[in-house]
């Protein structure tokens, strides 16, 4: 709903019970009406104006110019009419207008339909129809107009920024959108195509001959890619010499040389689809990582999670494991802890490797290396969840991944 729909509805109850306080105002006076029953036929079509033009007021769409035009010629004929049907003696001692303060109910349609401006125009021209009516400036008439004049052009620039924050807040919404789309695209290139072209860099430079050729070409797509997904701007291709892999670094999607688990089969994954809104026992997507040199400790129940939630869970841990993999040597022992808490479900993966230096974990990521960023990092992020880096050099690294568990039914506990 816009930000001013409820200033339409705030107009459309106004214009009732304006009209309610002058229909009132008019019966009490009747017998003081130099003309009464003219006064009594104005009234009948004020009446049978806002009747019929009820709903032209609940939203922008059917408040149109035309209307609003009408609805001030209704009040000003009004204002005008009120010489020609009540007492001199009256009108100098201020008594208000046939259509009263029913008037502020169209001044208030230009402010909330066009701003400050459509509200200063409308209010000019009631202004100059009640000095006419009143026959000079009379100091209660004068503050009285001044007080429609001020709150309608007010009304109306609020009502400017409130559609201007509507128009930054939707703008901000549609980059956090593609923001996180990006994101997950960047993931994905991540995991698969970098970890790909990374092999190629590593095993072409040991091959030698030809083969170092085709895993050169392989680092400069690699330094390319890296930069499109960090910035959106591709950087021309350089020379890539050196291995340069940093922490976060991700191996490639095959099985490491020497000892090892090796990569699980899809067939091996008893899980729903990650579309599917039934739950899924995350200990079955964290198991196949277990093997001769990781150790897996999870709880003799199911971990229930929500199968997109989980899927997503189990990759970042993947990630990390990978990591060790790729900085910790192939020697590197590692143990997954899983822990089913009543709030939040926590996997925490610590190897026995070197360590990360401190700043080791921001230098990668503003030199657009984002597997932490990205295929873990900004996992746990879009679940709601964190992820916590707790290492010292020599004296290996511990990485706590903690999403928060949603409230599951009685059916999906048991």
């Amino acid at each position: 709903m816009s930000v001013e729909q409820p200033l339409w509805h705030a107009l459309t109850a106004y214009r009732v019970l304006t009209l309610i306080y002058a229909l009132c105002l008019f019966v009490y006076s009747f017998y003081d009406y130099d003309r009464p029953l003219g006064a009594a036929a104005y009234m009948a079509v004020l009446t049978v104006w806002t009747a019929l033009t009820f709903r032209m007021v609940s939203s922008a769409e059917r408040c149109t110019r035309r209307f609003l035009i009408g609805d001030l010629a209704v009040a000003i004929t009004g204002i005008l009419l009120t010489p020609l049907v009540d007492t001199h003696d009256r009108i100098a001692e201020g008594t208000p207008t046939l259509p009263s303060i029913w008037t502020a109910g169209a001044v208030l349609g230009f402010a909330i339909k066009g701003g400050w401006r459509w509200a200063a125009w409308a209010s000019t021209v009631v202004c100059a129809a009640n000095i006419i009516e009143r026959g000079g400036f009379a100091q209660d008439t004068v503050h009285m107009l001044m007080l429609v004049w001020v709150a309608s052009v007010a009304i109306g620039y609020v009502v400017e920024v409130a559609r201007a924050s509507e128009r930054t807040l939707a703008r901000a919404l549609r980059i956090e959108a593609a923001t996180r789309e990006r994101e997950r695209l960047a993931r994905d290139i991540h995991d698969s195509v970098l970890q790909v072209l990374a092999m190629v860099q590593r095993r072409g430079a040991a091959i030698g001959g030809e083969a170092a050729e085709l895993g050169r070409m392989a680092g400069e797509q690699e330094i390319a890619l890296r930069s499109l997904v960090a910035t959106g701007l591709v950087t021309p291709p350089r020379a890539a010499a050196d291995d340069s892999h940093d922490l976060d670094d991700a191996a490639p999607p095959v099985s490491p040389p020497g000892p090892g688990p090796d990569p699980a089969p899809a067939d091996a994954l008893p899980c729903l689809p990650e579309d599917s809104a039934d739950p899924c026992d995350l200990r079955a997507l964290i198991a196949p990582h277990a093997g001769s040199q990781v150790t897996f400790s999870e709880p003799g129940a199911p971990v229930l999670l929500p199968a997109a939630a989980a899927g997503e869970l189990a990759a970042a841990v993947g990630a990390a494991l990978d990591n060790v993999r790729v900085h910790a040597g192939e020697g590197a022992r590692a143990w997954i802890l899983l822990e089913d808490e009543p709030n939040a479900v926590m996997v925490t993966v610590r190897d026995d490797g070197p360590g990360i230096p401190d700043g080791r974990l921001a230098d990668a990521e503003r030199e657009g290396r984002l597997g932490v960023a990205l295929s873990i990092r900004g996992r746990l992020r879009d679940l709601g969840g964190t992820a916590e880096w707790i290492s010292a050099p020599g004296q290996g690294t511990e990485v706590e991944l903690t999403v928060p568990k949603p409230a599951l039914n009685a059916k999906d506990r048991t």
